[in-house]
């Protein structure tokens, strides 16, 4: 697998600490003018040197679970290394600010998730969501799972509804935090039902689910990865899906029991979260489209999609202009919602 570097200084390859850099120049264009798949770009190869993959979050998350495979199979089959930088901090900012400040030549990329929509509309971070990154490539997709403790007396979808109803801000739900993506879907949920939940945001996603199952909140909205042991053990209650399932794509992992969607029982409402491939604005054409379609080809490996599917994810290629319009939609959605709920980071 791709190293984790902790420090901008150390850009070795995957296979040892300083190989990246003891390659010189006339190695690396060597090397890449010897692998067919590497002259898709006019102009010059790409890549035609080490690439870091940024991935503006701590290691373990979701993000890694994507990145990192990617990583892998980009390295095996581009002939150069490809490696993963966590830039945690800030809901992705100080990861992402790296990323926008760095040379549009397609030797930085980053692998962010739906996330950095709301973090681009609460933070109003220095760089721009669609200003400062071309969109290269949605990754992944999964949706989100409605969760109960097990003690709330409701079984599905329109009964946690009528409980809402019936009980004005007598629930609490649980987010990754404030501004949070958790937090946005949370409150678009109860904005497409019409009823009132109080929101107890938490230092990430973890401690969210531990409250949970404790009891000490009632609902919380996530995806499969972040509260996996919880559903197997039958610790919390799925009861519905924000997206339909990928079930028709290698299906959900084995411990998530088959539900509806938020549609299928009367309710207007639909999101999924996202990971996706960007790079900073301005990459030629020729560049971008080459990333992409080495990206695209690494999604239809098959222990790719074993990987992505273990987290109730399923890979999501498709051009670089859907991507666009998907991270547009998701910046005017979370921003009219914003201002309608008071949303704020922390």
């Amino acid at each position: 697998m791709p190293r984790i570097e902790p420090d901008t200084r150390q850009r070795g390859a995957a296979t040892g600490p300083e190989a990246g850099a003891a390659l010189p120049r006339r190695a690396l264009l060597g090397a890449a003018l010897a692998v067919p798949h590497l002259a898709r770009a006019q102009g010059r190869a790409w890549p035609d040197r080490p690439v870091r993959i940024v991935v503006p979050f701590p290691p373990g998350g979701s993000n890694d679970v994507v990145a990192r495979p990617l990583a892998e199979r980009l390295q095996a089959k581009l002939g150069l290394p490809f490696v993963i930088e966590n830039r945690g901090g800030a809901g992705g900012a100080i990861g992402a600010a790296q990323v926008a400040q760095a040379a549009a030549d397609g030797s930085t990329l980053m692998v962010t998730s739906s996330s950095f929509a709301t973090t681009a509309v609460v933070q109003k971070p220095a760089w721009d969501a669609e200003g400062s990154f071309d969109a290269i490539a949605v990754l992944a997709r999964a949706p989100f799972f409605v969760m109960l403790n097990p003690e709330v007396p409701a079984r599905d979808l329109p009964g946690l509804i009528r409980l809402a109803r019936e009980t004005p801000g007598g629930l609490d739900y649980g987010s990754s935090g404030a501004g949070g993506i958790n937090h946005f879907i949370s409150e678009y949920f109860c904005q497409a039902a019409g009823i009132r939940m109080n929101h107890v945001p938490y230092r990430g996603t973890a401690p969210a689910v531990t409250d949970l199952v404790a009891g000490n909140i009632q609902v919380m909205i996530t995806t499969v990865a972040s509260a996996n042991a919880a559903i197997r053990d039958g610790r919390v209650r799925v009861i519905a899906a924000t997206a339909p399932s990928p079930a028709e794509r290698g299906g959900l992992p084995p411990e998530v029991p088959a539900v509806p969607t938020a549609r299928e029982v009367g309710v207007d409402y639909e999101v999924a979260i996202w990971w996706g491939l960007l790079a900073p604005k301005a990459v030629p054409p020729a560049i971008r489209q080459a990333i992409h379609a080495a990206a695209n080809e690494a999604l239809a490996d098959p222990g790719l999609r074993r990987v992505y599917d273990a987290e109730g994810a399923v890979p999501a290629p498709g051009p670089p202009e859907a991507f666009a319009g998907v991270l547009h939609a998701d910046l005017d959605r979370w921003r009219k919602l914003a201002e309608a709920a008071n949303i704020r980071a922390e």
